[in-house]
C-alpha cells in the first residue's frame, strides 16, 4: 500500500548562502530553472544564491530565491518519484511554493509574483519603522491578550506566526515591540527577541500591499488546481477565486502553521519538506507524531526516495 504524503514548503528565514548549489551542479532541471528565472526577472540567481551579496537579505530578493530553490527541489523529486500528494502546504511565503507544486501557478510566474510581493511589502513598511519579534515559552492566549491590551493603548502589535506551542512571532512597529520586551517576559515569556527585519509580515501594516498584489494574483493563477492548505484558515482550497481572497488575506493575517499541521495530519502518513534547510521538519517534531522527510540537496533527495521505497 502506497504512503499518503503531504508536500510542505518553508518561508523566509530558511535562506542560507549556497542554497540550491548541489542541485545546480548535479541537475539539468536546476540549471534550466535558475537560468529561466534569471532571464524572467533580470536577476543573476547564481550570484544571489551562491556568492556573498547584500541582496539575499532583502525581501524582494529573498522571496524569489527561496521559492525557486523549493520549486527546483520539488521538480527534481517529481522527475524521480511519481506520487500525488494528498495536499500541499507552505509556511508564509512557502504557500506560494506550494501553489507551484499544486499546479496553481507556473514557477516563473510565481518567481515574478513573490518578487513583487516582496517589493509591495517593503513599500507598505517604508519609513514606518516596522519590525518583528520572536517569543519563546509563552502560550498563545496570553500573547493574544497582551497584544489586544497594548493595541487598546495605541501600540501596533499583532501575532504573526503560530509556529509551534511556546513559539510565536509578532509583527508591528519595531519601537512598540521593543517597548514590550519586559511586558512579555513579565507575562511568562522565557525569551522575547526583536528580529533583524525591516518588514512586518502578516499584520495590518501590510494593507496597502494587498491592493497592489491582487491584480497579479488574478493575472497569474490558474482556475483550478490540487488542494492547498491555507495559512489563514487551515483548510484546503483549490480554485482561483478562493486563492485570490486567501492569499490577499494572508498578507495581513497570522500564519497558522501549527494549527494547519494539526488540522490535517490525520490525512497523511508523512510530510516531505522541499527547499533549503529543515526549518519545518524541526517545527513538525514538536507538533506531530508523523515523520517529516526533507529534500534540500541530492543526498537528502536519495535518502527520501529510499525511505518511500521501503
Amino acid at each position: 500500500m502506497s504512503k499518503k504524503i503531504a508536500f510542505i514548503f518553508p518561508g523566509q528565514g530558511s535562506q542560507t548562502l549556497g542554497m540550491g548549489k548541489d542541485f545546480f551542479e548535479n541537475s539539468d532541471i536546476a540549471k534550466d530553472m535558475i537560468s529561466k528565472a534569471g532571464a524572467r526577472l533580470g536577476i543573476d540567481f547564481e550570484k544571489l544564491l551562491f556568492e556573498e551579496n547584500e541582496n539575499i537579505g532583502k525581501t524582494e530578493f529573498t522571496q524569489p530565491a527561496i521559492l525557486l530553490v523549493s520549486s527546483i527541489a520539488n521538480a527534481i523529486f517529481k522527475e524521480k518519484y511519481n506520487i500525488t500528494p494528498e495536499f500541499v502546504l507552505g509556511h508564509s511565503l512557502g504557500e506560494f511554493s506550494a501553489l507551484v507544486a499544486a499546479g496553481a501557478i507556473d514557477y516563473l510566474d510565481a518567481v515574478e509574483l513573490v518578487h513583487k510581493r516582496g517589493l509591495f511589502m517593503t513599500e507598505a513598511c517604508a519609513g514606518g519603522g516596522a519590525g518583528m519579534m520572536a517569543l519563546v515559552g509563552i502560550d498563545d492566549a496570553t500573547v493574544e491578550k497582551v497584544c489586544a491590551e497594548q493595541r487598546e493603548l495605541g501600540k501596533q502589535v499583532w501575532p504573526a506566526n503560530y509556529n509551534m506551542d511556546g513559539q510565536l512571532v509578532l509583527a508591528g512597529i519595531k519601537a512598540d515591540l521593543e517597548s514590550l520586551v519586559d511586558v512579555f517576559k513579565a507575562a511568562g515569556a522565557k525569551r522575547a527577541i526583536v528580529l533583524d527585519m525591516s518588514v512586518a509580515s502578516h499584520c495590518e501594516l501590510l494593507q496597502s500591499a494587498v491592493e497592489s498584489l491582487t491584480p497579479y494574483l488574478e493575472k497569474f493563477l490558474n482556475d483550478e488546481f490540487s488542494p492547498v492548505i491555507s495559512n489563514v484558515t487551515t483548510q484546503a482550497y483549490s480554485s482561483k477565486d478562493e486563492a485570490i481572497k486567501l492569499l490577499a488575506a494572508q498578507l495581513t493575517s497570522p500564519v497558522k502553521y501549527k494549527q494547519s499541521i494539526t488540522a490535517c495530519e490525520d490525512k497523511v502518513d508523512l510530510f516531505i519538506e522541499f527547499g533549503n534547510g529543515i526549518v519545518l521538519k524541526g517545527l513538525n517534531k514538536k507538533i506531530t507524531d508523523k515523520s517529516t522527510l526533507n529534500v534540500s540537496d541530492m543526498k537528502t533527495l536519495e535518502a527520501t526516495i529510499g525511505e518511500l521505497n521501503d
